[in-house]
């Protein structure tokens, strides 16, 4: 392996890989925290280039992860969204915990206090390349790593001095804007980039403005460099809720209406790092990232009968370091992460009490955080082509419970006394690759993600859920894949999965905490890659995948038991997603999206589900002159009435509806 991360070269800012024409010149830092060859990563991980991101014009980031088998999310309003990644679409805590969301290496949120909604602060508008790791992957990045990570990247600016500015307007009064420059002299190199978008809202009362900026600075010397990246997040909606029933969805203009005119999110968040990489000699790397984040959020809870306010904010310090050593035919990797956090939420009440729901403060609390974690990595040529990868994570987490209002029982609300929580997990990994040719190359592989519950399922509780604390959460991941290159045409990458999960944590449909809860998560990936002429281009990702209960929940409602082996309720079978790409020239091209949800159950018990969807989208490019060019979107062609998510609760079938036809036009400047 240490021989063929030297063919990884760096050109204009992007690394490549010198190969044939339909060679997978990909490469990836994500799996070890440095760039290599995705060839040498025995893992399922998709990388989305900046390319395929211009291409795709995300007004919401699940428009591209859309693209990589396995992950499905599903928009709610606004910027809002909830994540699958070898899963259902997981909710509250879970859906918060399991998937770490990365920018540039480094988490957009504390363990423990993470946003279910958190990719909507990542600059993915202005992003070089977007990495999604599909399946545990705690041996080098520990919490929150249980299904998956998303990990989206700031482009690295070059020498030459580069411009490039974008603007759109689609016909549901939505209005983008971005910029980015970049440029160096010497052995400094800067890169800024601007995003802005305004939207009215597919629904009544429900527009949307946000802004983000990112500055990086790289400062090169002969045996040490330093990588700074700022970043800021602004975020302003109005919030609009379920529709409920079949006919609103199904009804052109009901569809578009909102029962919760007053919903609102405002967030934002600045974040700060400094990767300092030195060469120690000539096979041994040091990096170090200290690195903060500051946050805060301020929301209705338009989903509860309360409507309360809900305020919660925390800030972090942090540091991740770790040594990178090539010896022969062993590679190892060693480091120690750290942080320190501080948070707080609180939840009040305006309106006068309605049923256990009262009126005045709910919570009102601080939790310090300590998360402390100790990795090793290596992979050993135990044959020629053969590789053999172990490595190992403990983490240690620390929270200190701060209650700043009167303990006990307030209506359903239940307030702990100060207390102090610790919890140590532990992630192994174990894999082995085998290069069968230059083309071809196998892998097997073992890992376990573990994390500790969320600050929110410990100290946020009510009445009925004063039963066992949460556990720590863990996932036993096995994994089958190939890659293969066949001819200059065709690319294949497959995977096959199984993973077991215990001590997942959720609420059940009495409102009851379940803290011991068991699923299995089993499925087929594929992606392929076909160019079926010089000019034009097939891609697929499609997935097969069974989620299922492994234990049995009786509830007082009877229709919401769960049972072994039935599916977990939002979790669609078949996912694909198939485009066609023509370029009749250089400067032109014209793609086919082609986006399939299969049916899925709404509810835990099997009993009631959505039927799934299929979407057609297209976009296209031409150049105007040498360096202006104009594009276009055509969305959901078709027209098509359908929901990006489906649900079934107290009685009633309930949805958040899709867009339907939405046409775009804009102008792309490049200098």
């Amino acid at each position: 392996m240490c021989c063929v991360r030297n063919l990884v070269v760096f050109v204009g800012g992007l690394a490549v890989i010198s190969n044939t024409a339909m060679a997978d010149d990909t490469i990836v830092v994500t799996a070890e925290r440095r760039a290599q060859a995705i060839d040498d990563v025995a893992q399922s991980i998709t990388t989305l280039g900046k390319d395929d991101l211009i291409r795709i014009g995300a007004d919401h980031i699940a428009e591209a992860l859309a693209r990589a088998p396995g992950v499905s999310l599903h928009r709610g309003s606004g910027a809002e969204h909830l994540t699958a990644i070898r899963s259902p679409v997981l909710t509250g805590g879970a859906g918060a915990a399991s998937f770490l969301f990365l920018e540039n290496g480094v988490p957009l949120r504390s363990p423990g206090f993470a946003n279910i909604n958190g990719l909507f602060d990542a600059h993915h508008e202005i992003a070089g390349a977007v990495e999604i790791v599909r399946g545990p992957s705690g041996a080098l990045y520990g919490a929150n790593a249980i299904h998956g990570v998303v990990n989206v990247l700031t482009p690295q600016p070059g020498k030459d001095f580069s411009l490039s500015a974008e603007v759109l307007g689609d016909t549901e009064d939505r209005y983008k804007i971005k910029g980015t420059v970049s440029g160096g002299k010497g052995a400094q190199r800067l890169f800024a980039g601007v995003s802005a978008i305004s939207e009215a809202g597919y629904r009544q009362d429900a527009g949307l403005d946000q802004q983000k900026l990112t500055l990086r600075h790289i400062v090169d010397g002969d045996n040490i460099s330093v990588d700074t990246i700022f970043s800021f997040d602004s975020l302003e909606q109005e919030t609009a809720g379920f529709i409920f029933g079949r006919a609103t969805l199904l009804d052109r203009t009901a569809r578009r209406t909102n029962d919760f005119p007053d919903a609102y999110r405002d967030a934002k968040s600045l974040r700060f790092q400094s990767t300092i990489e030195a060469r120690i000699s000539d096979s041994t790397v040091l990096k170090v990232t200290p690195y903060g984040r500051w946050n805060k959020m301020e929301f209705q809870q338009h989903f509860l009968p309360s409507k309360a306010i809900e305020n919660n904010s925390h800030w972090s310090v942090g540091a991740q370091n770790a040594v990178y050593h090539e010896a022969g035919r062993l590679s190892l990797i060693a480091g120690i992460d750290a942080e320190y956090t501080e948070g707080t939420l609180s939840e009040f009440q305006g309106r006068p009490r309605i049923f256990s729901f009262t009126q005045g403060l709910h919570y009102d609390y601080k939790v310090r955080a300590l998360n402390a974690s100790g990795f090793v990595q290596g992979e050993y040529l135990v044959a020629p082509k053969i590789y053999m990868i172990a490595a190992l994570r403990v983490d240690g987490t620390i929270y200190d419970y701060d209650n700043l209002t009167d303990s006990g029982v307030v209506g359903r609300f239940l307030r702990l006394d100060d207390k102090t929580d610790r919890f140590v997990t532990a992630s192994p990994k174990f894999s082995l690759r085998h290069e069968f040719s230059e083309n071809v190359n196998a892998y097997i592989s073992y890992a376990r993600g573990a994390r500790p519950p969320q600050t929110t399922d410990l100290y946020r509780l009510q009445i009925n859920q004063t039963g066992d604390q949460a556990r720590p959460e863990q996932i036993d991941s096995v994994e089958l894949g190939l890659r293969a290159r066949i001819g200059e045409r065709v690319n294949i990458d497959l995977a096959g999965f199984w993973m077991e999960k215990r001590n997942f944590f959720f609420r059940d449909a009495d409102g009851f905490n379940v803290t011991n809860g068991k699923t299995r998560h089993a499925g087929v990936e594929a992606d392929i890659r076909i160019l079926l002429h010089d000019r034009l281009t097939l891609e697929n990702a499609l997935t097969y995948a069974a989620h299922t209960y492994r234990f049995d929940r009786p509830t007082g409602r009877a229709s919401e038991s769960i049972m072994q082996g039935d599916d977990i309720d939002t979790a669609p079978r078949v996912i694909a997603n198939t485009r066609l790409r023509w370029t009749p020239t250089e400067r032109a091209w014209l793609e086919a999206e082609w986006v399939s949800v299969g049916s899925y159950f709404t509810d835990a018990a099997n009993d009631h589900a959505y039927e799934g969807h299929d979407l057609l989208h297209l976009r296209g490019e031409a150049a105007v002159t040498e360096r202006l060019s104009a594009f276009l979107t055509l969305r959901n062609v078709t027209n098509t009435l359908y929901a990006e998510r489906a649900d079934f609760a107290f009685g009633s079938e309930r949805f958040f509806p899709g867009e339907e036809r939405t046409f775009g036009v804009g102008l792309r400047y490049r200098q």
